[in-house]
């Protein structure tokens, strides 16, 4: 049995002529300390895939199970960090990173909570900003504030949802080899979303892309077998890498294609309408009826 498994779990949101589907017969199982990406395009259901692990959302059909359990909500033991930072603007880096600390560990002492903060931050390299808000951090602080805060709940599954879109690549690069490192510090089990083919393939152990729907399901995964700790520079170069960046790529540009030929292949159906006759509305003069009146003078 897998560590984290979805069995023909299907999903879709709305109801009557507003339903869409959006996830339909989505198979997945990840081994404990595996590291998968799931890679696609906007839209397609890779954050739903995402809260459905994470118990936010629960499947219309299928199951969701986590070390032998169904999911049925929210666990600390399934951290999830989001695309954009979700940090309180009036609260530091300390006191981000408390909110979760006291939630899960809220009976322990002062001390112990106050180590776990301490040691959650250090872990993304930002105790000098300890005292630092928001609005004085850039963007990859934020993020690895926001990613200091789920590390602090200790979970043994972290779900990444896009988290470092939004950075530029150079601090993208960098955080990425921290997110490596932590991982294999705290052995963990990781998901990572990503719409970056290079960042799937650099950080993982499988790729696996998302069909355009709706409603999406999985494609065929792709399985990086490159050692570890790998050196970014020496993969690129690889002609193995490349093989399997064009296989990726691949099924990305097929999928694009099928739906420009769906949508270019449906028509479309006009209303029955026939234009109004709008001069009968107008005076005898007009259509010619009577002769026009002639202006008073003054």
């Amino acid at each position: 049995m897998a560590y984290i498994e979805l069995n023909n779990v299907s999903i879709g949101f709305g109801s009557g002529t507003a339903r869409a589907e959006v996830l339909e017969d989505v198979n997945l199982h990840i081994e404990k300390g595996e590291f998968v990406a799931l890679l696609g395009y906007s839209g397609t259901g890779k954050s739903t895939i995402m809260s459905l692990i994470a118990g936010l959302v629960q499947p219309d059909r299928g199951e969701v199970i986590v070390n032998g359990k169904k999911v049925d909500g929210p666990s600390p033991d399934r951290g999830l960090v989001f695309q954009n930072y979700s940090l309180l603007p009036w609260l530091d880096v300390y006191d981000n990173v408390a909110l979760a600390v006291n939630e899960v560990y809220g009976n322990d002492s002062s001390a112990e909570k106050d180590k776990r903060i301490r040691e959650a931050v250090a872990r993304v390299n930002l105790s000098p900003a300890l005292k630092k808000k928001p609005g004085e951090l850039s963007g990859g602080m934020r993020q690895r504030n926001a990613v200091a805060r789920t590390l602090s709940m200790n979970p043994d599954v972290l779900l990444l949802d896009e988290p470092l879109s939004a950075l530029d690549a150079l601090t993208r690069s960098v955080i990425q080899d921290q997110i490596l490192e932590i991982w294999k510090e705290l052995d963990q089990t990781i998901v990572l979303v990503t719409n970056d083919v290079d960042e799937g393939l650099y950080m993982a152990d499988r790729v696996i892309p998302i069909s355009i729907g709706p409603p999406a399901t999985l494609g065929a995964e792709t399985r990086v077998d490159f050692d570890r700790p790998r050196d970014r520079q020496e993969i690129l170069t690889d002609q193995k890498y490349q093989s399997l960046r064009e296989d990726v790529i691949g099924f990305l540009l097929d999928q694009k294609a099928k739906e420009r030929a769906e949508a270019s292949s449906k028509s479309v159906m006009l209303p029955n309408i026939k234009p109004m006759d709008i001069s009968r509305h107008k005076p005898a003069w007009y259509r010619g009826l009577k002769p026009k009146p002639k202006k008073a003078l003054a």
